[in-house]
């Protein structure tokens, strides 16, 4: 850029995403303009880009909302329903945190999102459980009797029951004679294998197991051959929580070319979308998911921060000020048996190194009674706070209510019982980090990834750097306005033109 003008000019030319932006030269020198005068010769040129307008518009009408971007669901109600509503009310769709809830607290939460955002597009995250079957059961019971029209399916490494139940008693034949599912599904998936059985319509052989249960009728049966089991599958990279933490420039082409190939060889099928999630934490992450090919975009760690969040103050704080270094992979308390890992906070904590601790001592010990003494003293006093057989009670009043057959599996089975024992601090640990328990601050098991650290360094400086400014709404606008922008830039460099970093950065500011 030879002619002299304010970088001020320049990024409220750029910014100024409803009206074109040119790079000219002209007697003057090169410059930005967004109307054109006699005498200058365009170098390069963008039109209007509204942040609506990024990513699929089938995703915006399947779902009823403004942009395509969705607020994904944090377990144990982390994503609240205050969240959830925020972002129904601002043409956002949040996904509410189900996972881990009992289902007093589900239902109460589906009560109040029916009271307060009637009409409105919302999910409900649906957590596979393989060990505790009965909590999927239940979200999808309630899911059904509330009349929930979309789950987000997480954490599936391949289909159950209780999902096929939920996908297929929404199915229907319209006049024209066209299949139609009233129950949406967005699959979380990392793994081909996984993706291609959301591509696909449900098995038939579970199938004929909930007609034999009664849970489905034949004609709910028949339709399902037409239509395969998600309407969106959400491609899942290094993100929080449950992740395989594969590169979301690697994942994405793979699973798209899977999902086209689905396309060729059952072509009676409906297309299925594919969104991106994992690393979405500034605006250049969402402009770069959408130059991947994604037709929607997923936030999880960033909204962890925000005010809406269920979860404590003083967690939000700690959020607020991680590093992109600051994160660390630890044993899953929900499926710990079969050595699936999160992402969590390291910075504040020390329960990452404690809870791959507890997996080293259940993969080389029988039973709790077999624990080294040096293993069991530091258990009793560091992470427990008190006797084993304390534990065990607590764990066996719990189960007996939420579900007793964990506790029948485990009379026989003294490896069972450690483990639940186990996932009795893994389990507390995120309650202790929801509640705030500054008792147990060193052992709270927060779920947040690297783009939570690239959030902070973005908004650093701004009003958004202050956790108790972050809503998830305006975190959600400046990420779709900021990927906006920085597509624009792109479509104009493409061309020749450079713009200094400094020109080109979009920082945000209050919305009015």
């Amino acid at each position: 850029m030879t002619r002299s003008i304010e970088i001020d000019d320049v990024q409220r030319i750029l910014t100024d995403l409803e009206h074109p932006v040119h790079v000219v030269r002209d007697t003057g020198g090169i410059g930005v303009t967004a109307a054109l005068e006699p005498g200058q010769c365009v170098l390069a040129s963008a039109g209007p880009l509204s942040p609506e307008n990024l990513g699929s518009h089938d995703f915006r009408r399947a779902h009823g909302v403004r942009m395509a971007y969705m607020a994904g669901g944090m377990a144990n109600g982390i994503s609240s329903v205050e969240l959830v509503v925020a972002a129904a009310r601002a043409g956002f769709l949040g996904a509410f945190g189900a996972g881990g809830l009992a289902s007093d607290r589900v239902e109460a939460a589906l009560q109040r999102l029916a009271a307060e955002i009637p009409g409105l597009p919302y999910a409900v995250n649906l957590l596979n459980t393989p060990h505790e079957p009965a909590l999927e059961r239940a979200v999808v019971d309630l899911c059904l009797r509330y009349g929930v029209r979309c789950v987000e399916a997480s954490a599936y490494l391949e289909l159950t029951p209780e999902l096929v139940r939920y996908r297929l008693n929404g199915l229907y034949r319209s006049t024209g004679g066209q299949v139609h599912a009233a129950n949406r599904v967005i699959a979380k998936v990392s793994r081909p294998e996984v993706c291609r059985q959301f591509l696909l319509p449900a098995p038939e052989a579970m199938v004929a197991e909930l007609i034999a249960r009664g849970q489905v009728t034949a004609e709910q049966a028949d339709l399902s051959r037409a239509m395969p089991m998600a309407d969106d599958i959400t491609v899942e990279s290094d993100s929080a929580g449950h992740t395989d933490r594969r590169p979301l420039s690697a994942l994405l082409p793979v699973l798209r070319r899977l999902r086209d190939d689905v396309r060729r060889q059952r072509p009676e099928l409906p297309s299925v979308r594919l969104g991106a999630a994992g690393g979405i934490g500034t605006p250049q992450a969402v402009a770069a998911a959408f130059a991947l090919g994604a037709d929607y975009v997923v936030t999880g760690s960033v909204n962890q921060a925000c005010v809406e969040a269920g979860t404590a103050a003083v967690t939000r704080r700690m959020l607020a000020t991680a590093g992109i270094s600051d994160f660390d992979m630890a044993p899953s308390g929900y499926m710990f048996e079969l050595g699936a890992q999160v992402q969590v906070l390291k910075s504040g904590t020390m329960f990452p190194q404690r809870a791959r601790k507890l997996r080293q001592l259940y993969e080389t010990c029988s039973s709790i009674d077999d624990l080294p003494d040096a293993d069991r003293i530091w258990l009793e006093r560091k992470v427990f706070r008190r006797p084993v057989g304390e534990v065990w009670d607590e764990v066996v009043a719990f189960f007996t209510t939420r579900d007793p057959a964990q506790i029948q599996q485990a009379v026989n089975d003294p490896k069972r019982r450690m483990a639940l024992m186990f996932r009795w601090y893994l389990g507390l640990s995120s309650r202790w980090a929801i509640t705030g328990d500054a008792d147990r601050l060193a052992d709270y098991q927060v779920w947040a990834g690297p783009a939570l650290g690239a959030f902070n360094e973005w908004v650093r400086g701004t009003y958004l750097a202050a956790p108790e400014n972050r809503s998830v709404t305006d975190v959600a606008h400046h990420l779709m306005r900021g990927a906006a922008v920085s597509t624009r830039i792109h479509q104009i460099e493409c061309a020749g033109p450079r713009f200094p970093s400094e020109y080109s950065d979009y920082r945000p500011t209050p919305l009015s």
